[in-house]
């Protein structure tokens, strides 16, 4: 299972492995051996010939009326997501979406960790939230090495992209930016774009336009 090229592996696939990783983590704990991909497909809202694809991608193929071994793509979904790694993570912006972030921190997750955090308010700095400290945004290039691999953005706009170019500068390659600036970059940084207002017009257009 390990003959594989990843980067053969379409980008929408990829976004999907979290999920099935999730609900696999969640059968193991509850004992079961085997899922079908129909059982996957109700549990994760994707359907059932797409789940096979992607699994195609890895050699997962199953048998008809056998279903998968939970324990074989769990264990290979580890290691393709480097779930036995700790990604480290640093949030910029320590707002009411920021310290939502640093309570929250991944609870859920074994190998992603918001610790440490930045912002310019002086009755933040020297502060914990959630045990993340907060420094002073004047301090990030000190503080920050090669360890940090992705940068969550909460900030004003019009000082987004400033600060991404600092981010840049310090060699992270992720950027999850939370404002409403679409950001320049160089290409082999990628920042994915998260608009809350936008996300909400898009759901209330479908459920206008494209009810169920």
């Amino acid at each position: 299972m390990d003959n594989f090229d990843q980067t053969k592996i379409p980008q929408a696939t990829a976004k999907r492995l979290p999920l099935y990783y999730r609900f696999l983590e969640s059968l193991q704990a509850s004992g079961k051996h085997r899922v079908s991909s129909s059982e996957l497909s109700e549990a994760v809202k994707v359907d059932s010939a797409t789940i096979r694809r992607d699994f195609s991608y890895f050699g997962a193929l199953g048998k008809k009326g056998y279903g998968y071994n939970v324990h074989y793509l769990l264990s290979f979904f580890r290691k393709t997501l480097d779930q036995d790694e700790v990604t480290r993570v640093t949030l910029i912006g320590v707002g009411n979406l920021g310290t939502a972030f640093l309570n929250y921190n991944f609870t859920k997750s074994n190998n992603t960790l918001i610790d440490m955090a930045f912002d310019v308010d002086e009755d933040k700095v020297g502060q914990k939230i959630g045990d993340v400290p907060i420094y002073h945004l004047n301090d990030f290039k000190e503080k920050i090495d090669s360890s940090v691999e992705v940068a969550i953005l909460t900030v004003p706009s019009h000082v987004a992209q400033g600060i991404a170019d600092d981010i840049v500068d310090a060699g992270i390659k992720g950027i999850l930016n939370f404002t409403p600036a679409r950001l320049s970059v160089p290409e082999d940084v990628r920042v994915h774009h998260i608009d809350l207002s936008v996300e909400l017009q898009s759901l209330i257009y479908f459920l206008k336009h494209y009810p169920m």
